[in-house]
């Protein structure tokens, strides 16, 4: 019984590593790979939803001629739970995401829109801020005057705390 969990391998002492035979893989091969979903989606074929963090047995494969900045692109291809049809996502390291190709279509995520909207409010402010400094004065000023209102109420509220903290069970229940 012991035997067959041996993580070590017997190599006798006339083994020479240099006359095994290379193997020469194709470019771009299919791996089998076992991954989770990362996000939920919906099969076109069929209708049924596939939740996130769904396991499943996929082939990778390289995606040729697309990188981003040196990073090399994925495309996984699986099936449906339901009715066996094809599904495709490939990696998006822009947006450290994935996106999918075909055969499904991503479910809705609220927090999406909201990172969406954070970054447009951003890349307004910038764009506005560029050409004129009294835009970007007044913005650092609202800033710094937000964040002074937040350590306000922080402090207000550790001194609360720090009240209440003296107050004994027997004073709070008047005995």
């Amino acid at each position: 019984m012991g035997e067959r969990k041996v993580l070590n391998k017997y190599y006798p002492p006339d083994f020479d590593p240099s006359k095994l035979p290379r193997i020469r893989r194709p470019k771009n091969q299919q791996i089998k790979v076992r991954m989770m979903l990362p996000m939920s989606i919906r099969c076109n074929t069929c209708g049924n939803y596939i939740y996130k963090g769904t396991k499943f047995n996929s082939r990778k494969e390289d995606v040729v001629g697309e990188t981003y900045l040196g990073i090399q692109i994925f495309r996984f291809y699986f099936k449906c739970t339901k009715c066996s049809a094809e599904l495709a996502m490939k990696t998006d390291p822009q947006n450290s995401d994935y996106v999918v190709e075909a055969g499904a279509t991503r479910n809705f995520e609220p927090w999406r829109n909201e990172d969406e909207e954070l970054d447009k409010e951003k890349q307004k402010r910038e764009s506005e801020e560029m050409g004129d400094a009294m835009k970007s004065l007044e913005n650092r000023t609202q800033d710094s005057k937000r964040e002074m209102d937040i350590m306000a109420a922080l402090d207000e509220m550790k001194s609360m705390k720090a009240r209440h903290f003296n107050v004994s069970v027997d004073d709070m229940l008047g005995l």
